[in-house]
């Protein structure tokens, strides 16, 4: 249906909340996790049961992917609407009981039951305020019926219909919005600056780039609520006078490009992108370009290179990309997170928005939480919310046996942050004083059996691996400092290595060419200033006291929290434990192999790493 003017658009979407709905719905996991867990064999076993049952897919039930749920380490995850029942770690062979059960007579399967009101029950899930994933759970990813029903759209056609392109700039800066994909540079100083910049040719741009180990923040919007990133683009360009805009995707996130192009593709026949969009003069475009997947891409200078189909390099930046961006043209670049919170913004006012945050940090910010916590997955909070709150509250802390030692947050540019930061608001501002970056907001929590020299020694491996070589400071500096930790890990330091790279870090940080040269000592420096007393037994000991580092500890049992489980005993890779169940173990250090696998799996404690003459 081509929609001529918001008149047609609201009277579409009333008759849509209006039309019948299904007696039972079931929205199947569609995110990452779930996904490669099988979600999508789930849904369409639900499907082919139920029909073989008798059911009505249409009128009596319907069982439909959405977006991450969030609650990954529990996954495939499946919601039951209207009773609101979360289903926990869903197999095939349940899907013939969940039927019968669940969809027939609404009951839960109890064994599967994770909480009865999924979004207020549950822990995981009680201390997060939904914004920008509140969809997800609720639509269909990239179908426009859904986005309709649930508001999407309204925030455009109050904009086309009663404000300026002006006035629409001037809320975002109002808002005090701050962009989501690394440094929090105010939105609304872009928007302005972009909508004044002389030129009859303006582009507006979304980083979908997400190459951060151990996140996927971006990917599960993009898959999940594509329209909302659409939407809030199209704000952009009418408030800046763009009539094309373009959404870089990496390479590796095909079911983000499937669905964006979806979404696009439903937009255009709708009349909500194209020419006249809603019957008015505004005019606007979108396309995808996919990346190669050079973590450097993510920086902006890059980023437009590779858009134009150039070497993904970054520039100097004596002159601003919403000045002279895309193909010389004022261009306004904002990470896909930023753009999905536009509308919103847009919809509700910009005092509505700055209710949640902080007043320097307005709104939410959407989290990956993963590594050493209990429950891991997507996460949405206010910013300015405590790390404790999210490591322990949502993730419920460390696995038994463990304490909480660091979180490593911003992804490889990030710091990592000890335990007496824990009630260090996320925020911007707080995380940068405290030698780390917000990031695009990969949290990864590290217990102790965490080295910290080995941490630094991944990320600057992984950094050094993705520089694109244009500036020495970053090829050959990163080169340096992952030399000098691979030797401290593999007990081959030397007297003064600290200092040094304490040294080289510093220097890196001040002359390299772009951001990402320039925050790559970050994991080293971070660690450098909380847990320098490792770096310093890894040079002067060659001990390693998080029994990480091979060859550079021993372990030990101790005698009185061993339990005599035997966990150590089946790990043991030499065969070098011995014990009987019940009783404590002990280990025979001429077979053993210093491997750390006996620590890893202990739960009481008991498992240690000691010096190797103690």
């Amino acid at each position: 249906m081509l929609l001529k003017d918001q008149a047609g658009l609201e009277a579409l979407r009333s008759g849509l909340i209006a039309g019948p709905k299904p007696t039972r719905r079931l929205w199947v996991c569609g995110g990452p996790g779930c996904l490669a867990s099988g979600a999508a064999k789930i849904q369409e076993a639900l499907v082919r049961e139920a029909k073989g049952q008798g059911l009505n897919f249409e009128i009596e039930f319907r069982a439909d992917l959405t977006g991450c749920l969030g609650l990954c380490e529990k996954g495939p995850l499946v919601g039951v609407e209207p009773e609101g029942f979360l289903l926990e770690k869903v197999a095939l062979a349940d899907c013939p009981e969940l039927v019968f059960e669940t969809l027939r007579h609404g009951r839960p399967i109890e064994r599967l039951l994770a909480a009865r009101d999924r979004f207020k029950s549950h822990p995981f899930y009680q201390p997060q305020v939904r914004q920008i994933t509140r969809r997800f759970g609720q639509t269909v990813p990239g179908s426009l019926t859904d986005y309709l029903k649930t508001g999407g759209y309204k925030a455009l056609g109050l904009a086309l219909t009663t404000l300026s392109p002006a006035e629409v700039s001037l809320m975002v800066e109002r808002s005090d919005l701050r962009g989501r994909g690394g440094g929090g540079f105010p939105a609304g100083r872009k928007w302005a600056s972009c909508r004044l910049a002389p030129g009859s040719v303006k582009y507006v741009l979304a980083n979908g780039d997400e190459g951060d180990p151990g996140a996927f923040m971006n990917r599960s919007l993009m898959e999940g609520d594509p329209f909302s990133v659409i939407e809030g683009m199209t704000l952009g360009a009418y408030a800046v006078g763009a009539s094309k805009g373009f959404i870089y995707v990496r390479h590796e996130y095909p079911l983000s490009v499937e669905r964006l192009n979806r979404a696009i593709q439903s937009a255009e026949k709708s009349g909500l992108l194209g020419r006249n969009i809603l019957g008015g003069s505004f005019g606007f475009s979108l396309e995808i370009v996919e990346g190669g997947g050079a973590f450097v891409c993510g920086e902006s200078s890059a980023l437009m290179a590779s858009v134009e189909g150039r070497e993904g390099q970054p520039r100097v930046k004596y002159v601003r990309s919403t000045e002279k961006g895309l193909w010389e043209a004022p261009t306004l670049l904002q990470n896909v997170e930023t753009w999905a919170n536009v509308p919103l913004i847009v919809e509700n006012g910009h005092e509505w928005f700055k209710g949640q945050g902080t007043s320097q940090n307005p709104g939410t910010k959407v989290f990956c939480l993963v590594g050493q916590v209990r429950r891991s997955g997507l996460v949405e909070m206010p910013l300015g919310s405590a790390i404790r709150k999210l490591v322990f509250d949502v993730g419920g802390g460390t696995g038994a046996g463990r304490s909480f030692k660091a979180v490593q947050i911003g992804g490889p540019s990030g710091g990592c942050l000890p335990d007496s930061a824990l009630d260090l608001p996320l925020d911007f501002d707080n995380l940068s004083s405290a030698g780390a970056i917000m990031g695009s907001g990969g949290l990864i929590v590290m217990d102790d059996l965490s080295c910290m020299v080995d941490v630094a020694r991944y990320f600057t491996g992984f950094l050094m691996g993705e520089s694109c070589g244009k500036c020495s400071p970053c090829r050959e500096g990163l080169t340096l400092l992952y030399r000098i930790l691979d030797a401290l890990c593999q007990g081959r330091g030397r007297s003064g290595d600290t200092q040094k790279l304490k040294k080289l870090a510093t220097l890196l940080s001040k002359t390299a060419l772009c951001g990402l040269g320039q925050s790559a000592a970050n994991p080293l420096l971070s660690t450098l200033r909380y847990f320098e007393a490792e770096y310093l037994e890894h040079e002067n000991e060659g001990f390693c006291r998080a029994g990480r580092c091979q060859g550079l500890f021993w372990p030990r049992i101790d005698q009185e929290l061993c339990s005599g489980c035997g966990l150590c005993r089946k790990a043991c890779p030499a065969q070098a434990i011995s014990g009987q169940k019940n009783k404590p173990h002990k280990i025979d250090l001429a077979n053993c192999l210093s491997c750390g696998a006996c620590l890893s799996v202990c739960r009481f404690g008991a498992a240690k790493a000691a010096r190797k003459d103690s």
